[in-house]
């Protein structure tokens, strides 16, 4: 799993991108959620389960704001 500690210093673009890649993931959960679409280990969502992105995602929002 990547290092997220550092969102404050992150571009606004990037962190757009987050947020958008995280909404993709936790649709994937939704349609699927006994096997959602598998990621490559070096997605910098890797390992994160749907809780953890759902967080993530709640703090890029903030960040957006």
């Amino acid at each position: 799993m990547k290092d997220f500690s550092d969102l404050k210093e992150w571009s606004e673009k990037r962190l757009r991108t987050l947020r958008n890649n995280l909404n993709n993931r936790l649709e994937s959960f939704k349609k699927n959620p006994d096997s959602p679409k598998a990621l490559q280990p070096s997605h910098k969502l890797y390992g994160l389960s749907e809780a953890e992105c759902a967080d993530l995602l709640k703090k890029v929002r903030d960040l957006l704001k």
